[in-house]
């Protein structure tokens, strides 16, 4: 794994550690053009699994997570991030399949992030 998606990845799971109280497991990102997409493992707290048995629990944290992660992104995307992939991050698309706790987050630059790059 490069360099930069291990910074990458760490970012990620920086933030989310911050934000929900426990980062995913395991992050499998590739860079495409304009865009950094990145599959997320292991994402959910022990109170979100709970909470899941039910499918209004569910809904609940899947709504939960989508949203929140969205917000905080529009905000302000983590600090370095545009710095080390060289670009401004102009979009995020984030999901979550709760049942399998397998996140995908769409990261959209306003450009080429691959050009000059070497992996």
């Amino acid at each position: 794994m490069s360099k930069l998606v291990h910074e990458f990845n760490d970012m990620i799971r920086k933030l989310r550690k911050e934000s929900f109280g426990k980062g995913p497991e395991r992050i499998h990102t590739v860079f495409i053009e304009n865009m950094a997409i990145a599959t997320l493992y292991g994402n959910l707290t022990p109170t979100e699994k709970f909470i899941t048995g039910s499918e209004d629990g569910k809904d609940m944290v899947h709504a939960a997570r989508t949203k929140m992660i969205q917000e905080i992104y529009a905000k302000s995307p983590p600090e370095g991030m545009e710095e080390l992939i060289g670009a401004k991050l102009v979009h995020l698309f984030n999901d979550i399949k709760v049942e399998e706790d397998i996140a995908i987050s769409v990261f959209v630059f306003d450009r080429d992030i691959t050009e000059n790059r070497k992996e």
